[in-house]
């Protein structure tokens, strides 16, 4: 029995170490060899393989997060620490996509590839963010082909770690749980480009009240690449350089269709509103984090929780019916969202009177009408994918059973 355990790992819980150390070693004492996607893996090993990813992607929120402030204050970015915290997530994810590929375990065959093509598309994009960053100075807004790049490999590999915990972990809370820790994240990463228009609308009312929160050499340059002196033109196309119809589509109507394929391939019924909480959360607590550092804050985009509970009250009025579900989505979202975000812009002039600050950025209400349109397609057009959901679905109740 004990031999056929050190091969097997099948371990039982008092035998599986609590030190991450320790259980590296006792993983790679037993089940370093060579195998081919879908290897049969045992729990404690699948667990303990979506919790460094998780880890993961925690240190890279962390780090973008600080970056993202960073650069709305400093013109260096050289070794910064915001970099190096993002590294140490980098690296991880590095030793965990090795670990899938040479062992086959804990991912299938689609999941491995989507994680490996999100890594060389990340690893791609990061040296030639570098390259242009000495090439044609620095990158000023989040929107960048090479920025872009960043996100989307970050995305598809967070794809694929989705689909092999959907595929592999077992139902149960710590299936849903970590389910939607991993949307969580997906969330930030793909809404992370907003943060220009948050953090810039305080940047420019910041020097319009005379309290810049950027450095001069950092004002200096922004102008330079214009031509112009350091005056609110520059400020301007520094801080606010893109157009007011972005930041609505893409909050809103972007966000509503993460959180309804959260909400569809977990099961829970408040999966929108949790993820957004959850998301929530983490920028109420590096709000005053950055603000006790000194670094530049920026708007939070309380709206969220209502674009979250739109999806999930379309859930349970459409029923199963995927049309209705669209529809009833497309509209509740629409309502919600541009509600609940005009409402968080009057914050300002409601709470803090004529304070020269602002409570969210500007916004072109009229993408109202787009958002409600492209949501409504879009949503019932995901109807046929979600066939491979559910199949995939079925063949883990099967296997569980």
């Amino acid at each position: 029995m004990t031999k056929a355990t050190e091969v097997t790992g099948d371990l039982s819980p008092g035998v599986i170490p609590r030190s991450p150390i320790a259980k590296t070693r006792l993983f790679f004492k037993l089940h370093w060899h060579r195998g081919a996607p879908g290897q049969a893996t045992p729990d404690w090993v699948l667990n303990f393989c979506y919790g460094m990813w998780l880890a993961a992607f925690a240190f890279k929120l962390v780090g973008s997060s600080w970056d993202m402030s960073w650069h709305f204050m400093w013109l260096r970015d050289d070794l910064a620490p915001p970099h190096l915290i993002n590294t140490v997530g980098t690296v991880i994810i590095m030793v965990l996509v090795a670990i899938h590929s040479y062992t086959g375990m804990g991912a299938d065959r689609r999941s491995l590839r989507l994680m490996q093509v999100g890594l060389v598309v990340f690893l791609i994009a990061a040296p030639l963010d570098v390259i242009n960053h000495r090439v044609n100075g620095l990158d000023l807004t989040a929107w960048s082909p090479s920025h872009m790049m960043l996100y989307i490999g970050t995305g598809i590999m967070q794809a694929g770690v989705i689909i092999g915990w959907l595929k592999y972990a077992k139902p149960g809370r710590t299936r849903t749980g970590v389910l939607i820790g991993l949307w969580a994240f997906f969330l930030e990463n793909t809404f992370f480009p907003n943060g220009q228009q948050e953090y810039g609308i305080l940047g420019l009312r910041a020097w319009e009240r005379g309290a810049p929160e950027a450095e001069p050499e950092l004002l200096n340059f922004a102008a330079n690449q214009i031509g112009h002196p350091v005056d609110r033109v520059a400020v301007e196309h520094f801080t606010m350089p893109i157009a007011d119809w972005v930041y609505p589509l893409w909050g809103i109507g972007v966000m509503a269709l993460i959180f309804a394929l959260a909400r569809y391939t977990t099961g829970f019924r408040w999966a929108g509103t949790t993820v957004a909480a959850a998301y929530l959360a983490y920028r109420l607590v590096m709000w005053p984090l950055l603000l006790g550092m000194g670094f530049p804050i920026s708007t939070v985009p309380f709206y969220l929780l209502a674009v979250g509970l739109a999806v999930d009250l379309a859930f349970r009025i459409g029923r199963g019916h995927p049309l209705l579900t669209a529809g009833t989505g497309a509209l509740l979202v629409t309502a919600f969202g541009y509600g609940m975000l005009w409402v968080q812009s009057q914050f300002r002039p409601w709470i803090l009177g004529d304070a020269h600050t602002e409570s969210a950025p500007p916004v072109a209400y009229w993408t109202a009408a787009v958002c409600l349109v492209g949501v409504g397609a879009l949503w019932a057009a995901a109807g046929p994918g979600t066939r491979a959901v559910d199949s995939l679905l079925a063949k883990r109740r099967v296997t569980a059973s």
